[in-house]
């Protein structure tokens, strides 16, 4: 069942277009976001169209989902959908980061690793490491190597991963 309305969920792409178009019509933002993907990727019967599939992700953005600053960052770094601007991508990614996105913080520290702000790009990549992003670990494992990143750094993301993954354990979730 829905969790919002406690109706059976649909089993053809009309009725489940219809169900999401209701949730947006009353502001849902992760209803907005999700039709957003569905015209950016052409799913659900709609025929793709990447342009809607970013004005829905603004819209969402705006009341207040976190995934569509993430997709529009995304959307904007590689001009899909929008003109290719790296410092809008940018712009979208702290904004999801400081809210907690945790690919946001690594598209960070990517970036800015690109730009040769070697620093700045292992903090943001220590900060999503910490928080469970692997890749995270394995960018600074490389920079490491490569003579950008300190053992100490490399040892703080690998251990702030590690415990985070061990956190995220269930006991009763492994006997079962």
């Amino acid at each position: 069942d829905c969790a919002f309305c406690r109706t059976p969920i649909p089993d053809n792409d009309a009725d489940s277009l219809e169900m999401i178009q209701a949730r947006v019509v009353k502001k849902d933002p992760e209803a907005t976001f999700f039709l957003g993907q569905q015209y950016f990727f052409g799913h659900l019967g709609l025929q793709k169209d990447s342009r809607k599939g970013v004005e829905l992700y603004t819209e969402a953005a705006e009341l207040g989902s976190i995934r569509a600053l993430y997709n529009l960052g995304v959307s904007h770094l590689h001009g899909c959908g929008v003109q290719g601007d790296n410092k809008k991508a940018v712009e979208f990614f702290e904004r999801a980061a400081v809210q907690g996105h945790i690919e946001s913080r690594h598209n960070l520290g990517c970036i800015e690793g690109r730009k040769g702000n070697h620093d700045r790009a292992v903090r943001h990549l220590l900060i999503s490491a910490m928080m469970g992003e692997k890749k995270s670990v394995d960018a600074i494992k490389i920079s490491f190597m490569r003579g950008l990143a300190t053992k100490d750094q490399y040892a703080e993301a690998l251990k702030g991963y590690q415990d985070t993954v061990e956190e995220t354990k269930s006991h009763d979730r492994d006997e079962a």
